[in-house]
């Protein structure tokens, strides 16, 4: 689906909850922004030492958008929860800019070790964001969710040209039936 049909989706979708009474938070909603903010907040930090020891300018580029995305997820469930009276787990400040140059090499991520480990963070964001949903009971707590999964699902579709195009995508080997013929193999 384009953007705007799923714009004008969550539009439709919001004008219902809009009217919808809220009910308190259900102590799995609360569970679900706690332990999502904590793995947003680590996400966006580690991306951005990630940047501090790549040079790859599309490597940059993804994590660069990487950080925003957590950045601006983070933000927004910080302020539900602040409004939903939900405490916030310890979060890690933000790091400095560093020259990647300067970082010692036996510190330094490889490139490809930085691209497969946002791939796996962003792919566990996914897992807790289809669990939550499918957990909640508010609307707009669902909505949280949806929002968040369509942005991790658009990033990681684009991310993993990237990994593909650079032979940094790990895959695991194909799987051969025992029973399954030659000639199909």
């Amino acid at each position: 689906m384009c953007p705007d049909v799923l714009e004008a989706l969550k539009s439709v979708v919001q004008s219902f909850i809009d009217h919808e009474p809220k009910s308190p938070l259900h102590i799995g909603e609360a569970m679900s922004c706690w332990t999502y903010l904590a793995l947003a907040a680590e996400t966006h930090v580690q991306t951005e030492a990630g940047m501090n020891s790549t040079t790859d300018p599309e490597l940059r580029k993804a994590l660069h958008e990487a950080i925003t995305m957590f950045k601006s997820q983070k933000e927004r469930l910080s302020e539900f929860m602040r409004k939903e009276g939900v405490p916030s787990p310890p979060l890690s400040e933000s790091k400095p800019i560093s020259e990647p140059n300067h970082v010692p090499l036996g510190v330094r991520l490889t490139d490809i070790e930085l691209a497969n480990s946002l791939k796996k963070k962003v792919g566990m964001a996914i897992s807790n964001c289809a669990t939550s949903s499918s957990q909640t009971l508010r609307s707009d707590v669902g909505l949280i969710w949806a929002e968040y999964l369509q942005e991790l699902i658009a990033f990681l579709t684009t991310f993993k040209s990237l990994l593909k195009k650079r032979g940094w995508l790990k895959v695991p080997p194909p799987y051969y039936s025992s029973g399954l013929p030659k000639e199909g193999r």
